[in-house]
Parts: C-alpha cells; structure tokens; sequence
C-alpha cells in the first residue's frame, strides 16, 4: 500500500491532476472532503464525532480526520494506490498520515508540489465557474461552457464562489503559504518533495508526474 500527495495553492490545479492520474493509472483518488461529508451524511460514529466540532464551529481535528482516512484505508488492499488531493493540511496530519501508512506496512512515495505565480493563480481562480446543481467545474478562458452562464452537464447556472472573488485570493494564497511552509519542510526533508511547474498546461503537469512514476515502477 502507498500513496501520492498533491500540494499546491489554491488554483494550482490539484483536483484537475488527480482526475487525470486517476483515469491514466491504478491510483484510487481519495477526498478527505467528501469522506467527510459522508460519515456525517452516514451517521457514523467517527461521522457524528466530527460533526458535533462542525456544529460548535470549531475545526474537525486532525486525529478524527485522519480517523476517517484510516477506515478507508482499511477497505483497502496490500497493494493498493492513493491519491491524496489537498491532503494532509497540516504537519501534525502529515506526521499522523505517515503513521498510518506505516502500520499498514505502506508509505507515502511521492509528494508532488503543484508551483505557479501568483498572478497565474489570481486568473485561475477569479475564472473559475461551478455548477450550482451538479457542481461541475469551467474557467471562462480555458473550459469555457457551450452558453455563457450555463452548464453543459446539466443545464444548471454558473457561479463563481465568494472566495474565489479578487479581492479574497491575495489572502487565501498567504494563508495557504503560511500553512504549508513546515509541511512543505517535512515531505523534502523525508525525500519525497517533488516540485512541479504548473503555470503551463494541465497535460503538461501531468506528463512531468508520470515520468517520475514511471521512473519509480521501472
């Protein structure tokens, strides 16, 4: 058992790499997110822990989280592969990660580091559209709907979110540097950091993260 992390700043393009890994390989694409939601949605016990946090307003900790992950991870195979998108925020979850995989004779192989300037970014995200019935993703400029406002998946209306307004992304980006500065720290220091160019294309992100996989499995 091993997995891949993706890190980057928001508008980086993690999610858009870990679709496109996910369809090319045998890597199973896991979102911490959506796990989440659906322990809570379950009522589960881990699910109902993590919501009495969310419902006093507080962050769901890192142990319940990582909790969560285990109970995917042990649905799972000797062999299996993951990717990890956005996850883990934190060095505390890092290090708590780390000692999941290595109860489970597994480890993290490769955490490949989405880098862009900030201006790329801004346009990245101040671009981007989602559905708000099916949550399908467009950019104005690169995936551009058929009908300005509309999806093409469901016919639903595009929005754009309050956080990817101008005005809050100078912010978001700080944040996320300040956040991720020792976590960034940690995975090079362990030799496993490696750093993507991600201002260009998707395919080009992706082409550079196949040929270290398939220097790691020849």
């Amino acid at each position: 058992m091993h997995a891949m992390i993706l890190l980057g700043g928001p508008g980086s393009g993690k999610g858009t790499a870990a679709e496109m890994i996910r369809k090319s390989t045998d890597y199973v694409h896991i979102s911490t997110g959506d796990m989440l939601r659906a322990a809570i949605t379950d009522g589960s016990p881990i699910g109902r822990e993590a919501e009495k946090y969310i419902a006093d307003g507080e962050l769901v900790p890192d142990d319940v989280i990582v909790r969560i992950v285990d109970e995917r991870l042990d649905e799972g195979g000797k062999g299996d592969a993951y990717i990890f998108d956005g996850f883990p925020r934190t060095l505390s979850q890092a290090e708590l990660l780390d000692r999941s995989f290595e109860a489970r004779d597994g480890n993290i192989r490769h955490v490949f580091y989405l880098k862009a300037p900030n201006d790329v970014l801004i346009m990245r995200l101040t671009g981007r559209r989602i559905c708000r019935t099916c949550g399908a993703n467009y950019h104005i400029v690169n995936v551009p709907p058929k009908q300005k406002g509309v999806c093409d998946v469901c016919g639903g209306e595009l929005y754009r979110r309050a956080d990817d307004e101008e005005s809050t992304i100078g912010h978001r980006l700080d944040v996320y540097e300040d956040q991720t500065r020792d976590l960034i720290a940690y995975y090079e220091k362990r030799g496993v950091l490696v750093p993507v160019e991600a201002s260009t294309t998707p395919k080009a992100t992706m082409d550079v993260i196949m040929v270290t996989l398939e220097a790691c499995e020849s």
